[in-house]
């Protein structure tokens, strides 16, 4: 089944290093950046940051893969990587 996946970056750059990464391995077909700002708890304190979330269309049975291969890369301590199936009907 095919899969949306949302990840936020620190920078364009490292989004874009990501990005281009998991499109060289063929584990994602298309992906998208846009600058976001968030608010999150982190470590007893809420934290602000200016962010670049990546959205990327894949497959929903290579998020191990995609994960895996996103932990090599990605600078933040914790990263959320999130997908949602997609079904065509």
């Amino acid at each position: 089944m095919f899969a949306v996946y949302y990840l936020t970056c620190k920078t364009d750059e490292e989004a874009e290093k990501i990005a281009g990464h998991l499109l060289s391995q063929k584990l994602v077909v298309c992906t998208k950046r846009l600058p976001v700002s968030s608010l999150y708890p982190w470590k007893g304190e809420k934290g602000k940051a200016n962010e670049v979330l990546l959205i990327m269309e894949g497959f929903e049975k290579d998020f191990n893969k995609i994960d895996k291969e996103i932990t090599k890369l990605h600078s933040y301590e914790t990263f959320v990587l999130f997908s949602v199936p997609i079904s065509y009907e």
